[in-house]
């Protein structure tokens, strides 16, 4: 029993004896008063030893019992309403990997699709085994193989090895006391090593880090801007991480402190200041003067007691949070993937409308404005785009739009500087006499290109054109479009496809006109 329930009790019942003596002493006045009825007498005692009786038990009952009640039921909420928030992320995480299959059955690339399924069975194993992973990530050889040494008690990696060691992510069980789930401790590799070798370490790695409950990110110095960008980005994704400074035995007690304050000051914002804990894995021995060497014992105190404050505090949480992290990023690699294969079919749809425009226009030359509103934008074009992002829209819908953006493109001078663009890259590669013919039509096919281009960026956003309107999408496809290397390979397929077959028409018709010419002769 707690010590203030103890005392609440004594003070209690000693504040009940008194009023009960007190009692007691009036009622024998009355009693004695009452004495020529014995009978009322007896029936007045016995009231007030029943008075008495159930003071005492009223008091006990609610002391003992109901508090007690009060505090188990307060316990039962806590710990309902604990186990409520992981069990809905859990939920949500199961919702969205529903959903991320039923995106992976648009993806055609099998590879990708093979790959993303089994990710997405990885981490429904992780939801059901439930085990908090810990991982062990930093820069080679800042001592993480030393750490989980001591973590462990035992050796399970070499030790004081060159950089480069740890080849692959080695992952060894305990258990904490108090906590019923395992704790898996991972090593990575170091990163910023050297070499392709060390490029592929390093991926490794931080996809390990990526996945873990709980990071450990270990340095032996004060934050390098190439430490500091990985940590600051896995923490910017919601990984809950400690930043250790291990080896602080080669440092005086007050560089220690010094390189612990500008650790703290670094990452102040994302890491806590708390989170930020000194150790020394692995110290160095020292000769004693005997001629022996003395190997002190690992100084990771300060580390165990942190983390077992956190797995015990935030375990569930942390390991709720993590699969539904996973789980949302798996589901923004499965869009990403739909959205890229979209957008290779928009593109072929483009470029196919494009080149038909511009064989329209060559052949039957119309004036600018005509151009813009008959070539340039193409209601058809719209309504095959919109059906691959899963719009339906009808001919009329398609005319409705396809107007709307040839109106903004003639308004932002688009056209003038389509032409003259165009105009400038045909007379390098083509003869005078067919670029004034070619210059339409490959105008027409280029137009169309930026109509098309800005469809995309419209049904990519669910048919929205963002903060900036259709005018800002029509500008930047305009802008993407003009670049140098771009406009040297669209004049060489518009000279293949536009100005050649259009050569080849001009020599048809002289051999026709110089024929009739001789006939008339």
């Amino acid at each position: 029993m707690p010590l203030s329930r103890i005392v609440t009790l004594i003070v209690g019942l000693i504040v009940i004896l008194g009023l009960s003596l007190w009692l007691i002493d009036s009622l024998s006045r009355l009693y004695w008063q009452l004495s020529y009825s014995p009978l009322l007498g007896n029936l007045l005692l016995l009231l007030l030893v029943v008075l008495i009786g159930g003071l005492v038990a009223a008091f006990v009952y609610y002391v003992l019992i109901l508090q007690a009640g009060e505090k188990r039921s307060r316990s039962q909420r806590r710990r309902v309403t604990a186990a409520e928030i992981p069990a809905a992320k859990s939920d949500a995480a199961s919702t969205t990997l529903q959903a991320v299959r039923q995106q992976v059955a648009q993806i055609q690339d099998e590879v990708a699709k093979q790959a993303l399924l089994s990710k997405s069975r990885e981490i429904e194993v992780n939801l059901a085994r439930g085990e908090i992973q810990v991982v062990v990530f930093g820069t080679g050889s800042a001592g993480k193989t030393s750490l989980v040494n001591a973590i462990m008690g035992r050796m399970v990696g070499q030790v004081n090895a060159p950089m480069g060691t740890t080849q692959v992510g080695e992952t060894y069980c305990l258990r904490l006391k108090g906590l019923e789930r395992k704790i898996l401790i991972t090593d990575t590799p170091g990163i910023l090593e050297a070499g392709v070798a060390g490029t592929e370490r390093e991926q490794l790695a931080r996809e390990l880090a990526t996945s873990a409950d709980l990071l450990l990110f270990v340095v032996d110095n004060d934050l390098r801007r190439s430490e500091y960008e990985p940590l600051r980005s896995l923490a910017e994704i919601g990984k809950r991480s400690l930043l250790i400074l291990n080896k602080t035995d080669l440092y005086t007690d007050e560089d220690k402190e010094s390189i612990l304050a500008r650790l703290r000051q670094r990452v102040l914002g994302f890491i806590a200041p708390n989170d930020v804990v000194a150790i020394a894995a692995n110290p160095q021995s020292a000769q004693l003067e005997t001629g022996g060497t003395f190997q002190p014992e690992p100084d990771i105190i300060p580390l165990l007691r942190r983390m077992a404050a956190i797995l015990r505090a935030e375990g569930e949480d942390l390991v709720a949070d993590n699969i539904l992290l996973q789980s949302l990023r798996l589901g923004e690699e499965a869009r990403n993937l739909i959205d890229a294969q979209r957008r290779r079919q928009a593109d072929k749809i483009v470029d196919r409308f494009q080149w038909i425009g511009a064989g329209v226009v060559s052949v039957t030359p119309l004036p600018v404005v005509d151009l813009l509103a008959t070539a340039a934008v193409n209601a058809q074009m719209v309504v095959e785009i919109g059906r691959i992002y899963g719009c339906e829209l009808n001919m009329e819908r398609g005319k409705e739009l396809a107007l709307s953006l040839a109106k903004t493109i003639a308004s932002l001078g688009i056209v003038k500087g389509a032409i003259q663009l165009i105009s400038t890259a045909l007379q390098l590669h083509v003869a005078t006499f067919v670029v004034g013919r070619a210059i339409q039509g490959v105008t027409a096919a280029y137009l169309t290109r930026i109509a098309g281009k800005s469809f995309i960026e419209y049904f990519r956003h669910d048919q929205d054109w963002g903060d900036g309107g259709m005018t800002e999408v029509v500008k930047q496809q305009f802008k993407m479009n003009r670049r140098d290397e771009f406009i040297k390979a669209f004049v060489q397929e518009a000279i293949a496809r536009v100005v050649k077959p259009l050569t080849s028409n001009s020599e048809v018709i002289e051999e026709e006109n110089e024929g009739l010419e001789n006939r008339n002769q």
